[in-house]
């Protein structure tokens, strides 16, 4: 995937890094998997190569990097590790939520500091007893104690949250606010407990171990991001998952695609062409539409990213929550396509030609904030887009 890159990132530098630990998440891709366990090498790895603050600030201790560059390091990662990638793509999108809106708070600033410096990883708790995905609601609120604040949160799904060293999440502003009136809060590992209360025993992305917790956490007030969230979510956290995770999904079409390739060639090199040639040929086009998507999404992000207007125009919400639902489709296609090339040797979990993982994890994609509640939030704003009028972007 081609990008461009920002100058504070050299291309080199960034992707030789990123290159060891997308290395070491391959190497144990498949154990992960198989336990069902968080990767905890790449992840050592990852902070050995600082890339977990890459696009903080230079000011701040990163290194300033684009949201092109970081959709580049989560397509490298889903080649080797889906659930690496997906957490990579996780903790970044709540780093972009500090980053474009901490409004100079001291304790933002200072927190994204420590995230570069320890090369802290962030957990994200959005989804919240039956409101299931809908995280433009939240029941449970922030209780206040002067300086103080409090909160008790039944979260159905933390991603690798007993693995991180802070959790960002969602809460009600107030017990009297509305569910809609939500803010966004930081808190630190030293400064909350989880309870699990939902397990986490699934057919793909097995380590991203997505337990269901009871959060209960103290802070400060000051650890409230001071812009409201319904602002966060349509400015960042919407459209950075959205990039993120299709980064990851074109990763791992990407990852399957590559097993295509070689098994048909192989089997090219004794007899005719397999019969699953044909395949691909269309797991191939289908991967090259996908790797369009997600870098003319980036683009236009990148060309909106500072105007608060262009970025809550209904056509520029429209299309980036409707990347999410472009991108997971292509990606479960492409890897289809893939496994079809391979025939039975993509259908064996023995086989060295296997594609059942990335099977197993790219069809999580579509139902990761379910498409059809994205297709039906867009419905009524869909019918205010207008047709192109013609082919000219």
């Amino acid at each position: 995937m081609t990008i461009r890159k920002s100058q504070a990132a050299t291309e080199g530098d960034l992707e030789a890094r990123t290159k060891v630990m997308a290395g070491i998440a391959a190497a144990h891709a498949a154990a992960v998997d198989l336990a069902g366990r968080f990767p905890d090498e790449a992840f050592a790895a990852a902070r050995e190569q600082r890339l977990l603050g890459i696009m903080v600030p230079q000011d701040l201790g990163g290194d300033g990097a684009s949201v092109g560059d970081v959709v580049n390091v989560c397509y490298a990662l889903g080649r080797a590790c889906a659930s690496t990638s997906m957490i990579y793509a996780m903790h970044q999108t709540k780093v972009a939520c500090l980053i474009r809106h901490h409004q100079d708070s001291a304790w933002h600033k200072q927190a994204l500091r420590r995230l570069c410096t320890e090369q802290l990883l962030l957990a994200s708790s959005t989804t919240e007893g039956q409101a299931g995905g809908n995280v433009r609601a939240s029941a449970a609120p922030i209780e206040r104690r002067g300086s103080r604040i409090a909160l008790v949160r039944s979260a159905t799904c933390i991603s690798y949250g007993e693995h991180a060293d802070g959790i960002v999440t969602t809460a009600r502003r107030a017990a009297d606010a509305p569910t809609s009136d939500q803010v966004l809060v930081v808190f630190l590992k030293d400064e909350y407990s989880l309870e699990p209360i939902v397990g986490w025993d699934t057919l793909g992305m097995r380590g991203t171990c997505s337990i269901g917790f009871t959060l209960k956490a103290t802070g400060e007030t000051d650890q409230i991001l001071p812009v409201p969230y319904e602002k966060i979510h349509a400015h960042t956290m919407m459209p950075f998952a959205h990039m993120m995770w299709s980064g990851t999904w074109a990763g791992v079409a990407a990852g399957a695609v590559d097993r295509a390739r070689v098994f048909v060639r192989n089997a090219a090199r004794s007899t005719a062409l397999p019969p699953g040639a044909a395949h691909l040929t269309r797991a191939s086009a289908t991967l090259r539409t996908l790797v369009a998507v997600v870098g003319a999404a980036v683009q236009r992000f990148e060309a909106a990213s500072s105007d608060a207007d262009q970025l809550e125009a209904i056509e520029f919400q429209n299309a980036m929550n409707l990347l999410k639902v472009n991108a997971s489709e292509l990606a479960v296609s492409t890897v289809m396509s893939a496994m079809q090339a391979c025939g039975l040797s993509g259908y064996r979990n023995d086989s060295e030609f296997s594609v059942t993982r990335h099977l197993r994890d790219i069809v999580s994609s579509p139902i990761m904030i379910n498409n059809d509640r994205i297709l039906a939030n867009v419905a009524n704003a869909s019918l205010l887009s207008a047709v192109p009028g013609s082919l000219k972007l």
